[in-house]
């Protein structure tokens, strides 16, 4: 199954994409936000459809504690007028720590500060889908009784 990742920003939304397999997810995209939402999440819905995605994975950024804190609303919020917008599934899944761990990748490559905020967004969506991509293949994995 191919997946859109999407990682919602103030003012960039990161986008990766999964391989057709549902396996792997690689950097894709990083849309500036213009102001106008329905603008931006029509431009998502474009490259979903462009890029052949079966379903949109958005990123909930949870407090560390797991709890839904205001953040995560604004998400919750935003996921569901996409899902409005759209007959694909949509689904949250648990974002904590992943532009942490892209900050960090991209610190490790020494890539510098103006190209690392190019980038940071669309590699945080990348490690969200990933991540996302991972436990639904442990889950398939996983013998039912």
């Amino acid at each position: 199954m191919r997946a859109l990742g999407i990682d919602l920003g103030a003012k960039r939304i990161g986008v990766a994409i999964s391989d057709s397999a549902g396996t792997v997810a690689s950097p894709f995209e990083v849309v500036t936000r213009s102001g106008d939402r329905a603008r931006d999440h029509q431009r998502l819905l474009d490259l979903a459809e462009e890029m052949g995605a079966e379903c949109l994975v958005i990123g909930l950024p949870l407090s560390l504690d797991g709890s839904v804190g205001p953040a995560a609303r604004l998400a919750l919020d935003e996921a569901a007028e996409l899902a409005d917008a759209t007959t694909l599934p949509v689904e949250t899944y648990d974002e904590r720590l992943t532009t942490v761990t892209a900050e960090r990748s991209l610190q490790e490559m020494q890539v510098k500060g103006a190209a690392r905020r190019k980038v940071v967004d669309m590699l945080a969506a990348t490690v969200l889908l990933q991540s996302w991509l991972d436990g639904r293949t442990r889950s398939e994995e996983t013998p039912r009784d």
